[in-house]
């Protein structure tokens, strides 16, 4: 040892120089008394057991989803301390369309079914490219929501091919927090027109609400990529192509034009999709000047979303954090800088604009 870490030791063993206590991660607080929370339950593909994506053919162990089901336990356990009015879930809530994964969801989802209002956005995984969702309307029907008053009514599809959109793929739901009434429409991937026509007839219909939007695809690179790559470099913008539907299907740019900008109530639209974009935030003026804020989230190892509405102060604040640890998300591989995790926007909350 040399002189010099001889001379640091015996001062520290003489109690001059203490070592620096490690830092101690953020967590999250409690939410105020007059604020209410909205939680986002990111694309939650992170199954494990047997006939999983890119698995072992001889894995016969049970299919579960730790992360999932730790989300809804958080959510379960802290209604009452974070004053939560509201969950949605952007799709993809499975990874592989199969009815071994789709109970495994049921089960998740099941902690919080009679809880607290819901809707889920149905994504790219939870139907084929073709927009049949009919696993997703067996685990999740309209007669699932119909006994609860908050659940406003879906899309009612086509009498010939139900599994097309129908059946509570696309829905919307009522409830008031905070002294504040809001819709809450929930679709699905790509939604075609005559489910965007179904859509503006609804938040017309409640213009008297402030008005929120679950779908599947929002952000990410701004046209399709040719490479792997280009989902991480790509220009990033919302996205201006579709998985599902084919021609019918609408880009999240075609959702903005021909839907989202046209309400001045709307306050913001959420989506997940990208894990290679991951996070990020936009606010753009609409039509009537109203700010929309988009909301892009997908964390595949396991953060969760809360939304803190504090009217009075007209602002939301964002959280980003572990369910099992309440640590605050300090920055990622892909996105460094917490302020993408943990930040607030101003809102007009107690006003309609």
């Amino acid at each position: 040892m040399n002189f010099q870490a001889s001379f640091t030791v015996g001062l520290i063993l003489a109690g001059l120089l203490l070592p620096r206590p490690a830092a101690t991660a953020e967590t999250l607080d409690s939410t105020p008394d007059g604020s209410f929370s909205i939680v986002l339950i990111p694309d939650t593909q992170a199954y494990k057991g047997e006939g999983i994506k890119g698995g072992s053919a001889d894995n016969h162990d049970p299919v579960t989803n730790p992360i999932f089901a730790a989300h809804t336990k958080w959510i379960v356990d802290n209604l009452g301390r974070q004053k939560i009015a509201f969950v949605s879930h952007v799709g993809d809530i499975v990874d592989i369309n199969d009815r071994r994964q789709w109970k495994v969801a049921r089960e998740c989802m099941d902690a919080i079914h009679d809880k607290v209002p819901y809707g889920i956005s149905v994504g790219n995984h939870d139907m084929t490219t073709k927009g049949d969702s009919s696993l997703f309307q067996e685990y999740f029907p309209q007669s699932r929501f119909e006994k609860f008053s908050w659940y406003g009514g879906c899309f009612p599809g086509s009498e010939d091919r139900p599994q097309i959109s129908g059946n509570n793929a696309n829905s919307y739901q009522l409830f008031t927090a905070g002294g504040l009434p809001f819709v809450f429409l929930h679709l699905e991937c790509n939604a075609p027109d005559d489910v965007v026509k179904w859509a503006n007839e609804i938040l017309d219909q409640h213009k008297d609400r402030r008005a929120l939007i679950t779908c599947h695809m929002g952000w990410g690179p701004r046209l399709k990529p040719k490479t792997d790559d280009e989902y991480v470099t790509g220009e990033k913008g919302r996205m201006e192509w579709v998985k599902i539907h084919g021609t019918r299907g609408n880009s999240p740019q075609q959702l903005w034009e021909k839907c989202y900008r046209r309400h001045p109530h709307l306050i913001a639209v959420f989506s997940g999709d990208q894990s290679r974009t991951q996070a990020y935030h936009a606010a753009t003026a609409g039509d009537h000047g109203n700010v929309i804020h988009e909301f892009m989230q997908d964390y595949s190892t396991g953060w969760l979303r809360l939304y803190r509405f504090q009217p009075t102060e007209n602002r939301i604040r964002v959280f980003t954090f572990d369910p099992k640890t309440e640590e605050l998300c300090p920055g990622t591989k892909l996105v460094k800088a917490p302020r993408d995790h943990q930040f607030e926007i101003q809102c007009p909350l107690l006003s309609k604009k």
